[in-house]
């Protein structure tokens, strides 16, 4: 059987690896305690937050033990690794309330039941912390002068730094340190911005307990010309369903760039590599079956197999395969108010499409509005009953989001 770091590698996971032999070689001989951290500066987890989890996921199938850690305790500080600015501090009930919805969003994928998987707020440890005690304990193992030298605080001298976020270093180090006080915890997962975090982490649990323990960066997702994934014309991809539908969060996957399939499905599926080749190596009209199959695969991952079909269906029967629109983020209204005709600005403001009726006319100018099959032409347009097919009416906006609107 191949060492899940192999694993980790063949599939595109792994960045930079603190003693990679060493570290291999203590995967091989047993169960092996890891954590990955996430700071709850939202309400939701995105689609990027997959990589961790994924990458966490094919180590738990091995046999190795996960800490998910939240960071009710490090958000109150935040993170300036690839910041140019401080980020904007959250009051405490807000962190409080971004922390719950991540316990419950990662219970979809780890069993914390039955202790093959941890989940932890660091703020349990971090909050109560005495002041003068921390630096003086913790403190003292770090130079200023080799802090600075890290990209994360060099790239910030001139525009300014805070002491609030220079003392960042230190507390997610710490929270290397309590986790291998507590639970043995030996490897650190993160995203490869934080590679001067973790390797302040496994040096102060060297310097302090003479332990060695292991870092190892992920790679971010991104396009094939390097830009992050993730980003649609209305916003970010949530894991919240409340905040991007299945059918967006679908339509998002099937819309990826040719060069970019088999990348997508070596991270962001469970798919054997050989499927992930064979799809990847598809060609002409063929790859549309593969990001197909990556859409479907990511979203069941994510919503379930129930949603996931539910999107596909929708999907297909927008572009002529069959199916149905019953997945499609909808807008049902009262068929009285078409009665004597919605004019289309008013419209487009009631299903959420648009965030300010000058949007509206500035997407109709353009010529990105479509209903059915019909391109909008003027901002004077009214929809009226006879617009809708039987009980709806599909509405474009721009080449790949739709919805629907229901009259009753």
């Amino acid at each position: 059987m191949s060492n899940v770091l192999d694993v980790l590698e063949e599939r595109g996971y792994v960045e930079q690896i603190t003693h990679r032999e060493e570290l291999r070689e203590l995967l091989a001989k047993g169960p092996v305690t890891f954590y990955i951290g996430f700071d709850a500066t939202a309400p939701s987890l995105t689609l990027g937050h997959l990589i961790p989890i994924l990458s966490a996921l094919h180590l738990y199938r091995a046999g190795h033990r996960p800490i998910m850690v939240v960071g009710g305790g490090t958000t109150m500080v935040g993170d300036p690794s690839g910041k140019s600015e401080m980020r904007q501090l959250l009051k405490p009930e807000t962190i409080a309330e971004n922390v719950e919805r991540f316990r419950e969003q990662f219970s979809r994928f780890f069993n914390f039941e039955d202790g093959s998987a941890i989940l932890v707020n660091n703020g349990d440890w971090l909050l109560d912390l005495n002041f003068m005690d921390f630096v003086r304990e913790i403190g003292r193992h770090f130079t200023v002068n080799r802090m600075l030298a890290m990209e994360a605080y060099k790239s910030r001298l001139d525009a300014g730094l805070t002491f609030l976020e220079f003392s960042y270093l230190l507390i997610q180090s710490f929270d290397f340190l309590e986790l291998f006080r507590r639970y043995n915890c030996r490897l650190q997962l993160g995203g490869n911005d934080q590679w001067s975090n973790i390797l302040g982490g496994c040096e102060l649990v060297r310097r302090v307990e003479g332990e060695e323990v292991y870092g190892l960066t992920l790679t971010l997702l991104t396009t094939a010309t390097g830009v992050k994934m993730g980003k649609t014309e209305a916003g970010t991809v949530w894991l919240d369903a409340e905040r991007t539908s299945p059918y967006e969060f679908y339509q998002y996957l099937r819309n990826v760039d040719d060069a970019d399939v088999e990348k997508t499905l070596a991270l962001l599926t469970m798919l054997p590599m050989e499927e992930v080749r064979r799809l990847g190596a598809l060609e002409g009209s063929a790859i549309n079956q593969a990001k197909e199959v990556l859409a479907f695969e990511v979203t069941k991952f994510v919503h379930g197999e129930e949603e996931a079909r539910k999107a596909r269906d929708a999907a297909r029967a927008v572009f002529g395969g069959g199916g149905t629109h019953e997945g499609m983020p909808s807008t049902t209204l009262p068929r009285g108010r078409f009665a004597e005709g919605m004019d289309i600005v008013t419209l487009l403001a009631e299903t959420s499409l648009v965030s300010s009726r000058s949007e509206a006319r500035r997407l109709i100018d353009q010529g990105g509005i479509t209903l059915g099959q019909e391109r909008v032409e003027s901002i004077d347009r009214v929809v009226t009953l006879e617009d809708f097919s039987g009980n709806e009416l599909i509405i474009r906006k721009g080449k790949k989001i739709y919805h629907r609107v229901i009259v009753q």
